[in-house]
């Protein structure tokens, strides 16, 4: 599988990545989860998504015994964690609202955590996950430099921020942030047209794209027939399925996205790497966004 390269002769992940902010939906065992692992290796799948807040707090626990039973895996994959959001539930019992936090002790203590549930020693990359409106970007920078300093985690990035918030955080920061994890899709093409991708491109930046099919609504939700009834078009002129077509414009913006799986279904996995080898030509994809907002190009 294509490789990107998000930090030269230091970072690199496989162009398309497998989330697991469905982990406990999918009911494996460790050993199972294993074996799901290593099967997404040998489709070229290496770099892995999981966040704090996933599965209520526990998915990255899940994640961490199945390295437990195979710790030769981690010196095989990349790992992705999140922090920053809480909400009330079993493992956050002091939590009464929703709310984000940034501060610099909260960021360190959430690493760390991430680190003993996963049952590592270093994260390849943290990420701020979502835009905070107290977010301090000059505590957030010395959470990262004490975080660097000791060995717990490689590279820092963002998740959907917008430009004026990646920047911030930029001017802050030590080193480059090395990605910003956006909801980028047909079905959700503002990034499109704000000027977020367009920044991206412009500083080499290569986002993660999150929900590339529409969360699963663009399958059945009545509001996307006509895009269904396109893209099957297309992916009868291109022999592909329509996951694939849905991916493959994703994988043609220039700014190299790359999108996240989010099945546990290793079939449908397989499938979806097949969009790695389609391609759209410009009238097709153009025809495909314009179904999908409804408007044509101006």
């Amino acid at each position: 599988m294509q490789r990107v390269e998000l930090v030269k002769d230091s970072l690199s992940f496989s162009r398309m990545i497998q989330g697991y902010w469905r982990l406990n939906d999918w009911e494996m065992s460790a050993q199972q989860l294993v074996s799901f692992i290593e099967q997404g290796l040998e489709l070229g799948i290496t770099t892995t998504d999981h966040a704090d807040v996933y599965g209520a707090f526990t998915e990255e626990r899940r994640f961490g015994q199945a390295l437990k039973l195979a710790p030769h895996l981690r010196d095989k994959i990349e790992i992705i964690s999140k922090c920053g959001i809480l909400f009330p539930c079993e493992e956050q019992p002091r939590v009464i609202e929703k709310h984000y936090d940034t501060r610099r002790d909260y960021i360190i203590r959430a690493a760390e955590r991430s680190l003993h549930e996963l049952g590592i020693e270093r994260l390849d990359v943290l990420l701020i996950h979502r835009p905070d409106p107290l977010m301090d970007a000059d505590e957030v920078a010395e959470a990262f430099r004490c975080l660097k300093q000791a060995g717990k985690v490689r590279h820092f990035g963002v998740s959907n921020f917008s430009t004026s918030q990646f920047a911030l955080l930029q001017s802050r920061v030590d080193e480059p942030l090395v990605t910003n994890q956006l909801e980028i899709s047909v079905v959700h093409p503002d990034y499109l047209f704000d000027g977020t991708l367009d920044y991206l491109q412009q500083h080499r930046i290569r986002p993660m794209a999150w929900s590339c099919l529409g969360g699963g609504e663009v399958f059945h939700d009545y509001q996307y027939k006509d895009l269904r009834v396109r893209a099957a078009e297309i992916g009868e002129q291109m022999g592909a399925s329509l996951d694939q077509v849905l991916l493959a414009f994703v994988l043609a913006l220039p700014c190299q996205a790359m999108p996240l799986l989010g099945s546990g279904n290793l079939d449908r996995i397989r499938t979806q790497v097949g969009a790695l080898d389609l391609k759209f030509d410009r009238q097709q994809w153009f025809s495909l966004l314009e179904v999908a907002r409804g408007q044509a190009v101006p």
